[in-house]
């Protein structure tokens, strides 16, 4: 069986910024013959649950990264350092446990895999990356969108 690191948001587990899950994709996973480790690279970087909605100003994940970018709060507060450090956490475990995959969903600063909020906080989105997304990219993790698990 093979292991994958999962937004743990996507197996059930109340951790998004609002303190809610997205769904419990536990069972696609099995089915795909995966073992899912759930990580949430947010909580990891020590921001609490619930917590004030970021989002990517300037760029997207790659921008962070390179310093070209930043993640604000709705009220302005610099976030950077902790999207930063909840990527390099989250690589730490694809690691520690074998994973070369992370399966993420859209619209996340942190998880973002295809798109994510434009960082006006009106809604609007973009095509981009989240920082953890990008940040195991880097490294060589494959970085996958959990719209394909409807497909199988």
């Amino acid at each position: 069986m093979k292991v994958c690191i999962v937004s743990a948001c996507l197996l059930g587990i109340p951790c998004r910024y609002d303190g809610k899950a997205v769904a419990d994709l536990s069972e696609k996973f099995k089915r795909m013959k995966y073992l899912p480790v759930p990580v949430c690279p947010e909580q990891l970087s020590g921001l609490p649950t619930p917590r004030e909605c970021c989002e990517i100003a300037g760029g997207d994940g790659f921008d962070v990264i390179a310093n070209r970018a930043k993640v604000i709060t709705r009220t302005g507060s610099d976030v950077t350092d902790y999207f930063i450090r909840g990527a390099k956490l989250t690589y730490r475990i694809c690691k520690m446990v074998g994973a070369d995959a992370f399966f993420a969903k859209n619209f996340s600063p942190s998880c973002g895999v295809e798109r994510i909020y434009d960082g006006s906080f009106t809604g609007n989105k973009k095509k981009g990356i989240g920082v953890t997304s990008a940040y195991l990219k880097e490294k060589g993790i494959s970085v996958c969108c959990v719209d394909v698990l409807a497909e199988k």
